[in-house]
C-alpha cells in the first residue's frame, strides 16, 4: 500500500473538543495507509515543503486566527492538489479575519438558531434542535454519500452563508417560528464538496459533540470525505 501523508490541524475553541474529536479519526486514517502528522496551529500551512508532501489536511480549529502567509500556503496547497476537509466549527467557523479562507471553504457559519424563548435555560442545549439532514439528488451517486438516507439529529443546526461553486450533498431547513425574525424557512447546505484548482474540499456541518461525530451517518460521511478529498495520483 502506498503511504499517503495526512496533516491534522487542531485547536481553537475547546468547546468543540478538538483533540478528542480528531483522535476519533486517527485510527481510520492510519488503517487506510496514511502517515499522520498532528499540528496544534495553522502555522504548518506556511511550511511549503510540508504542504507539498501532504495529500490530505484534516482541520478542527474553531474560531482562532490565521496569518496571511498561512492562509496563502493553505490555498496554494489545495490548489496544487492537497485535499482539505473538516466538520462543524472546525472548518466552517474558523478564522473570521480571513476572507481568503472563507472563499476557499465556500461556506461560513453565522448562526445556530435556538429554542423558543420560554424553553431557554442559558445552557448550551438552548441551541440543540431536532432537525433533518436531507440528502440531495447529487448525493445518491457521490462516493461520499452513496447508499445513505436522510437522518435525524438533535444538536446545533448550522446556518451557513455559501456560494454556488459548492456541490451540495445534503441540506437542512431552518423553520420560521414566530420568535425569530425571518419570515420563511431557510435551507442551508449541511454537507458539500468544492473543487479548488486540482484540490478537493469537503465540509460536513454536523459535529458539535463527540456523540454527534459518532452518529453512523455523520462518521461515514467524514471518513469517506477524507478518502475522496485526498490528492489523486
Amino acid at each position: 500500500m502506498t503511504t499517503k501523508r495526512a496533516v491534522v490541524v487542531r485547536g481553537g475553541w475547546e468547546g468543540h473538543h478538538p483533540v478528542e474529536a480528531t483522535e476519533l479519526f486517527l485510527p481510520f486514517l492510519r488503517e487506510h495507509g496514511y502517515d499522520v502528522l498532528v499540528e496544534s496551529s495553522p502555522a504548518v500551512y506556511a511550511d511549503f515543503d510540508t504542504m507539498a508532501a501532504t495529500d490530505l489536511i484534516v482541520q478542527c480549529v474553531t474560531m482562532s486566527t490565521i496569518e496571511r502567509d498561512q492562509v496563502a500556503g493553505l490555498r496554494a496547497a489545495v490548489q496544487s492538489g492537497t485535499g482539505f476537509t473538516g466538520w462543524h466549527g472546525g472548518i466552517a467557523d474558523s478564522y473570521h479575519d480571513s476572507g481568503e479562507y472563507a472563499q476557499l471553504v465556500g461556506g461560513a457559519f453565522v448562526a445556530h438558531p435556538g429554542k423558543e424563548p420560554e424553553a431557554l435555560t442559558g445552557e448550551p442545549g438552548d441551541n440543540f434542535l431536532d432537525h433533518t439532514i436531507r440528502l440531495t439528488p447529487l448525493a445518491a451517486e457521490h462516493p461520499i454519500t452513496a447508499g445513505l438516507e436522510d437522518f435525524e439529529l438533535t444538536t446545533e443546526q448550522y446556518w451557513v452563508l455559501h456560494d454556488d461553486l459548492n456541490d451540495v450533498l445534503a441540506v437542512t431547513t431552518h423553520p420560521a417560528p414566530p420568535w425569530h425574525p425571518w419570515h420563511r424557512p431557510v435551507v442551508s447546505p449541511a454537507i458539500w464538496t468544492r473543487n479548488w484548482g486540482a484540490g478537493r474540499v469537503v465540509v460536513t456541518t454536523p459535529g458539535h459533540s463527540l456523540e454527534v461525530l459518532q452518529h453512523p451517518s455523520v462518521r461515514t460521511v467524514i471518513e469517506r470525505g477524507m478518502l475522496w478529498a485526498t490528492r489523486r495520483a
